[in-house]
Protein backbone atom coordinates (compact mmCIF):
# COMPACT_ATOMS: atom_id res chain seq x y z
CA UNK A 1 0.00 0.00 0.00
CA UNK A 2 1.18 3.34 -0.70
CA UNK A 3 0.96 5.94 1.50
CA UNK A 4 0.33 9.95 0.34
CA UNK A 5 0.57 13.11 2.55
CA UNK A 6 0.39 15.51 0.13
CA UNK A 7 -2.33 15.88 -2.49
CA UNK A 8 -0.15 17.74 -5.19
CA UNK A 9 2.44 15.18 -5.17
CA UNK A 10 0.46 11.88 -6.09
CA UNK A 11 1.38 9.96 -9.11
CA UNK A 12 -0.25 9.17 -11.52
CA UNK A 13 -3.37 6.21 -10.31
CA UNK A 14 -4.45 3.97 -12.86
CA UNK A 15 -8.28 3.75 -13.32
CA UNK A 16 -8.50 4.98 -9.80
CA UNK A 17 -11.17 3.67 -7.98
CA UNK A 18 -11.76 5.92 -4.73
CA UNK A 19 -13.55 6.58 -1.69
CA UNK A 20 -13.42 8.93 1.46
CA UNK A 21 -13.79 9.06 5.26
CA UNK A 22 -12.89 9.14 8.57
CA UNK A 23 -12.27 5.04 8.66
CA UNK A 24 -12.14 5.11 12.46
CA UNK A 25 -11.72 1.53 13.63
CA UNK A 26 -11.98 -0.03 10.38
CA UNK A 27 -14.51 -1.61 11.46
CA UNK A 28 -16.56 -4.91 9.84
CA UNK A 29 -18.31 -2.06 7.81
CA UNK A 30 -15.58 0.07 6.55
CA UNK A 31 -13.91 -3.67 5.49
CA UNK A 32 -17.37 -4.53 3.61
CA UNK A 33 -16.54 -0.95 1.89
CA UNK A 34 -12.96 -1.65 0.91
CA UNK A 35 -13.56 -5.06 -0.46
CA UNK A 36 -15.89 -3.90 -2.96
CA UNK A 37 -13.65 -0.89 -3.43
CA UNK A 38 -10.67 -3.48 -4.28
CA UNK A 39 -13.10 -5.54 -6.37
CA UNK A 40 -14.02 -3.06 -8.46
CA UNK A 41 -10.39 -1.97 -8.95
CA UNK A 42 -9.74 -5.66 -10.18
CA UNK A 43 -12.48 -5.49 -12.74
CA UNK A 44 -11.43 -2.48 -14.36
CA UNK A 45 -7.97 -2.96 -14.13
CA UNK A 46 -7.33 0.00 -11.53
CA UNK A 47 -6.11 0.77 -8.15
CA UNK A 48 -8.32 0.77 -5.19
CA UNK A 49 -7.83 4.34 -3.31
CA UNK A 50 -8.95 5.50 0.03
CA UNK A 51 -8.92 9.36 1.14
CA UNK A 52 -9.16 9.81 4.94
CA UNK A 53 -8.58 13.42 6.96
CA UNK A 54 -6.00 13.77 9.97
CA UNK A 55 -6.97 15.33 12.22
CA UNK A 56 -10.73 14.33 12.51
CA UNK A 57 -13.06 16.65 11.20
CA UNK A 58 -15.03 17.09 14.40
CA UNK A 59 -11.79 17.75 16.34
CA UNK A 60 -10.89 20.75 13.72
CA UNK A 61 -14.64 21.94 13.23
CA UNK A 62 -16.06 21.84 17.28
CA UNK A 63 -12.74 21.98 19.63
CA UNK A 64 -14.77 23.33 22.24
CA UNK A 65 -17.78 21.10 21.38
CA UNK A 66 -18.60 18.22 19.72
CA UNK A 67 -14.83 17.53 18.95
CA UNK A 68 -13.29 18.47 23.00
CA UNK A 69 -14.43 14.87 23.85
CA UNK A 70 -14.03 13.04 21.05
CA UNK A 71 -11.88 9.83 21.56
CA UNK A 72 -10.74 7.42 18.41
CA UNK A 73 -11.14 3.74 18.40
CA UNK A 74 -7.48 3.67 16.53
CA UNK A 75 -4.52 6.19 16.70
CA UNK A 76 -3.14 7.65 13.16
CA UNK A 77 -0.51 4.61 12.86
CA UNK A 78 -3.15 2.21 14.22
CA UNK A 79 -5.68 2.64 11.34
CA UNK A 80 -2.62 2.74 8.77
CA UNK A 81 -1.95 -0.45 10.28
CA UNK A 82 -5.26 -1.74 9.88
CA UNK A 83 -5.45 -0.50 5.98
CA UNK A 84 -3.06 -1.95 5.30
CA UNK A 85 -4.13 -5.53 5.76
CA UNK A 86 -6.98 -4.65 3.78
CA UNK A 87 -4.76 -4.76 0.20
CA UNK A 88 -5.75 -0.99 -0.65
CA UNK A 89 -4.03 0.32 -2.95
CA UNK A 90 -3.24 3.83 -2.36
CA UNK A 91 -3.80 5.35 1.48
CA UNK A 92 -3.66 9.36 0.85
CA UNK A 93 -4.02 11.11 4.16
CA UNK A 94 -5.05 15.26 3.84
CA UNK A 95 -4.86 16.99 6.71
CA UNK A 96 -7.74 18.77 7.46
CA UNK A 97 -7.83 22.56 8.51
CA UNK A 98 -10.42 24.89 8.84
CA UNK A 99 -9.58 26.02 5.47
CA UNK A 100 -9.93 23.11 3.70
CA UNK A 101 -13.53 22.65 5.55
CA UNK A 102 -14.64 25.43 3.21
CA UNK A 103 -14.27 23.58 0.47
CA UNK A 104 -17.07 22.87 -1.77
CA UNK A 105 -18.55 19.21 -2.69
CA UNK A 106 -18.49 20.29 -5.81
CA UNK A 107 -15.00 21.75 -5.96
CA UNK A 108 -13.96 18.39 -4.12
CA UNK A 109 -15.09 15.81 -6.87
CA UNK A 110 -13.67 17.95 -9.20
CA UNK A 111 -10.60 19.42 -8.62
CA UNK A 112 -9.33 16.53 -6.52
CA UNK A 113 -11.52 13.24 -7.22
CA UNK A 114 -11.45 13.63 -10.93
CA UNK A 115 -8.82 16.61 -11.40
CA UNK A 116 -5.90 15.15 -9.14
CA UNK A 117 -6.89 11.54 -9.33
CA UNK A 118 -8.56 10.98 -12.60
CA UNK A 119 -11.20 9.13 -10.40
CA UNK A 120 -13.12 6.64 -12.32
CA UNK A 121 -15.23 5.44 -9.84
CA UNK A 122 -16.40 6.62 -6.63
CA UNK A 123 -17.81 4.63 -3.75
CA UNK A 124 -19.69 5.48 -1.24
CA UNK A 125 -21.14 4.26 1.94
CA UNK A 126 -24.94 4.40 2.48
CA UNK A 127 -26.09 7.93 3.66
CA UNK A 128 -22.64 9.63 2.56
CA UNK A 129 -22.30 13.20 3.14
CA UNK A 130 -19.02 15.14 2.18
CA UNK A 131 -17.67 18.96 1.30
CA UNK A 132 -18.57 22.16 3.17
CA UNK A 133 -22.47 22.04 4.79
CA UNK A 134 -22.52 18.51 3.95
CA UNK A 135 -23.58 19.81 0.71
CA UNK A 136 -22.27 16.75 -1.50
CA UNK A 137 -24.22 13.08 -1.54
CA UNK A 138 -24.84 10.24 -3.09
CA UNK A 139 -27.46 12.22 -6.02
CA UNK A 140 -24.70 15.37 -6.22
CA UNK A 141 -22.17 12.39 -7.15
CA UNK A 142 -24.47 11.06 -9.79
CA UNK A 143 -25.42 14.10 -11.26
CA UNK A 144 -21.95 15.13 -11.59
CA UNK A 145 -20.85 11.76 -12.67
CA UNK A 146 -22.69 12.06 -15.64
CA UNK A 147 -20.66 15.56 -16.88
CA UNK A 148 -17.45 14.33 -16.07
CA UNK A 149 -17.24 10.36 -16.73
CA UNK A 150 -17.09 8.93 -13.69
CA UNK A 151 -19.75 5.95 -11.95
CA UNK A 152 -20.64 6.33 -8.72
CA UNK A 153 -21.57 3.00 -6.27
CA UNK A 154 -23.09 3.31 -2.85
CA UNK A 155 -22.57 0.31 -0.47
CA UNK A 156 -25.71 -0.06 1.78
CA UNK A 157 -25.24 -0.55 5.39
CA UNK A 158 -23.95 -3.26 7.10
CA UNK A 159 -25.85 -5.34 9.81
CA UNK A 160 -24.33 -7.23 12.68
CA UNK A 161 -27.31 -8.91 14.79
CA UNK A 162 -29.78 -6.57 13.33
CA UNK A 163 -27.81 -3.20 14.14
CA UNK A 164 -26.04 -0.86 12.01
CA UNK A 165 -22.57 -0.82 12.64
CA UNK A 166 -21.07 2.63 13.20
CA UNK A 167 -17.83 3.76 14.69
CA UNK A 168 -19.98 5.99 17.01
CA UNK A 169 -21.80 2.61 17.97
CA UNK A 170 -18.32 1.15 18.86
CA UNK A 171 -16.80 4.10 20.76
CA UNK A 172 -20.52 3.69 22.94
CA UNK A 173 -19.25 0.27 23.75
CA UNK A 174 -16.13 0.68 24.77
CA UNK A 175 -16.23 3.53 27.30
CA UNK A 176 -19.20 1.31 28.60
CA UNK A 177 -16.79 -1.56 28.84
CA UNK A 178 -18.26 -3.69 26.38
CA UNK A 179 -14.98 -5.06 24.94
CA UNK A 180 -16.48 -8.17 23.54
CA UNK A 181 -19.89 -6.30 22.12
CA UNK A 182 -17.16 -3.91 20.31
CA UNK A 183 -14.82 -6.33 18.95
CA UNK A 184 -17.51 -7.85 17.44
CA UNK A 185 -18.62 -4.99 15.45
CA UNK A 186 -14.88 -4.46 14.77
CA UNK A 187 -14.43 -7.81 13.21
CA UNK A 188 -10.85 -7.64 14.91
CA UNK A 189 -9.27 -7.60 18.40
CA UNK A 190 -9.51 -3.77 19.89
CA UNK A 191 -5.84 -2.95 20.08
CA UNK A 192 -3.46 -0.83 21.93
CA UNK A 193 -0.15 0.52 20.40
CA UNK A 194 1.99 1.06 23.24
CA UNK A 195 5.77 1.93 24.91
CA UNK A 196 6.48 -0.10 27.94
CA UNK A 197 7.56 1.77 30.95
CA UNK A 198 7.72 0.62 34.60
CA UNK A 199 4.90 -0.42 36.88
CA UNK A 200 3.36 1.28 40.02
CA UNK A 201 5.11 0.37 43.23
CA UNK A 202 1.85 -0.37 44.82
CA UNK A 203 1.36 -3.13 42.49
CA UNK A 204 4.37 -4.55 43.36
CA UNK A 205 3.97 -4.10 47.32
CA UNK A 206 1.08 -6.49 45.72
CA UNK A 207 3.16 -9.16 44.31
CA UNK A 208 2.27 -7.98 41.06
CA UNK A 209 5.32 -6.57 38.57
CA UNK A 210 3.33 -4.46 36.00
CA UNK A 211 3.84 -2.18 33.26
CA UNK A 212 2.50 1.21 32.68
CA UNK A 213 1.31 1.89 28.80
CA UNK A 214 2.60 5.11 26.74
CA UNK A 215 -0.59 5.86 24.62
CA UNK A 216 0.59 7.44 21.12
CA UNK A 217 -2.22 9.89 21.32
CA UNK A 218 -3.85 11.47 23.78
CA UNK A 219 -7.36 11.17 22.17
CA UNK A 220 -6.97 7.07 21.97
CA UNK A 221 -10.12 5.91 23.67
CA UNK A 222 -8.67 3.82 26.32
CA UNK A 223 -12.14 1.70 28.29
CA UNK A 224 -13.32 2.67 31.55
CA UNK A 225 -11.71 1.74 34.99
CA UNK A 226 -11.64 -1.72 35.61
CA UNK A 227 -10.19 -5.37 34.99
CA UNK A 228 -9.68 -6.37 31.47
CA UNK A 229 -8.54 -10.11 30.13
CA UNK A 230 -5.56 -9.02 27.43
CA UNK A 231 -3.09 -10.36 25.08
CA UNK A 232 0.40 -8.95 24.05
CA UNK A 233 2.59 -9.02 21.03
CA UNK A 234 6.11 -7.74 22.58
CA UNK A 235 9.33 -8.42 19.67
CA UNK A 236 8.43 -11.47 18.72
CA UNK A 237 7.02 -12.48 22.53
CA UNK A 238 3.17 -13.12 22.95
CA UNK A 239 1.97 -12.66 26.92
CA UNK A 240 -1.56 -13.07 28.34
CA UNK A 241 -1.98 -11.38 31.24
CA UNK A 242 -4.74 -8.25 32.63
CA UNK A 243 -5.21 -4.63 32.22
CA UNK A 244 -5.74 -2.51 35.31
CA UNK A 245 -6.81 0.99 33.90
CA UNK A 246 -7.06 2.87 36.89
CA UNK A 247 -7.79 6.52 34.19
CA UNK A 248 -9.94 7.88 37.00
CA UNK A 249 -8.99 5.72 39.88
CA UNK A 250 -9.74 2.20 39.54
CA UNK A 251 -8.41 1.87 43.23
CA UNK A 252 -8.65 5.24 44.09
CA UNK A 253 -5.64 5.61 45.95
CA UNK A 254 -3.56 8.95 45.53
CA UNK A 255 0.06 7.44 44.88
CA UNK A 256 -1.14 5.64 41.52
CA UNK A 257 0.08 7.89 38.78
CA UNK A 258 0.06 5.47 36.41
CA UNK A 259 -2.92 5.22 34.62
CA UNK A 260 -2.96 2.17 32.65
CA UNK A 261 -0.87 -0.90 33.57
CA UNK A 262 -0.25 -4.20 32.74
CA UNK A 263 0.52 -7.39 34.50
CA UNK A 264 1.84 -10.42 32.34
CA UNK A 265 1.25 -13.98 33.49
CA UNK A 266 4.64 -15.15 32.43
CA UNK A 267 7.10 -12.80 31.38
CA UNK A 268 10.28 -15.60 31.97
CA UNK A 269 12.45 -13.45 33.54
CA UNK A 270 11.77 -10.94 30.58
CA UNK A 271 11.94 -7.24 31.53
CA UNK A 272 9.63 -5.11 28.76
CA UNK A 273 10.97 -1.66 30.26
CA UNK A 274 11.17 0.80 27.50
CA UNK A 275 10.02 -1.80 24.67
CA UNK A 276 7.25 -1.23 22.08
CA UNK A 277 4.29 -3.28 21.70
CA UNK A 278 1.01 -4.10 20.58
CA UNK A 279 -1.85 -4.99 23.32
CA UNK A 280 -4.77 -6.82 22.50
CA UNK A 281 -8.21 -6.25 24.82
CA UNK A 282 -10.51 -9.21 24.62
CA UNK A 283 -12.95 -8.97 27.86
CA UNK A 284 -14.09 -7.21 30.81
CA UNK A 285 -13.39 -8.79 33.50
CA UNK A 286 -14.93 -5.96 36.12
CA UNK A 287 -14.96 -2.47 36.88
CA UNK A 288 -13.33 -0.59 39.67
CA UNK A 289 -13.20 -0.88 43.46
CA UNK A 290 -12.14 0.62 46.39
CA UNK A 291 -9.28 -0.79 47.47
CA UNK A 292 -6.93 0.91 50.14
CA UNK A 293 -4.35 -1.83 51.79
CA UNK A 294 -1.95 -4.03 49.78
CA UNK A 295 -3.01 -7.30 50.90
CA UNK A 296 -6.69 -6.81 50.10
CA UNK A 297 -5.33 -5.66 46.78
CA UNK A 298 -3.18 -9.29 46.08
CA UNK A 299 -6.52 -11.22 47.24
CA UNK A 300 -8.56 -9.26 44.75
CA UNK A 301 -5.96 -9.15 41.66
CA UNK A 302 -5.29 -12.99 42.46
CA UNK A 303 -8.93 -13.59 41.92
CA UNK A 304 -8.97 -11.65 38.98
CA UNK A 305 -6.05 -13.44 37.76
CA UNK A 306 -7.61 -16.56 37.68
CA UNK A 307 -10.80 -15.93 36.04
CA UNK A 308 -8.92 -14.75 33.31
CA UNK A 309 -6.36 -17.84 33.17
CA UNK A 310 -9.51 -20.06 32.87
CA UNK A 311 -10.57 -18.20 29.74
CA UNK A 312 -9.80 -19.55 26.47
CA UNK A 313 -8.29 -16.63 23.82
Amino acid sequence: MRIFRDIDQIPNIRNCVVTTGSFDGVHIGHQALINRLNQLARENNGESTLITFYPHVRKVLYPDTAGKELEMINSQKEKIELLEKTGLDNLIIITFTKEFAQTKAEDFVRNILVGKLGAKIIVVGFNHYFGHNKEGNYDKLIEMGKELGFQVVEIPPQELEKETVGSSKIRKSLKQGKIMHANAYLDHIYFINTHFSEGSHLYRNAGFKTFGLTIEEDSKLIPPDGIYAISAAIDGDYQKGMLLNNYHGSFRHPELKQAVEVYFFQTDGKNYHKMNGKVFVHKEIRNQITVHDSKILRQQLLQDKKIIEDLIY
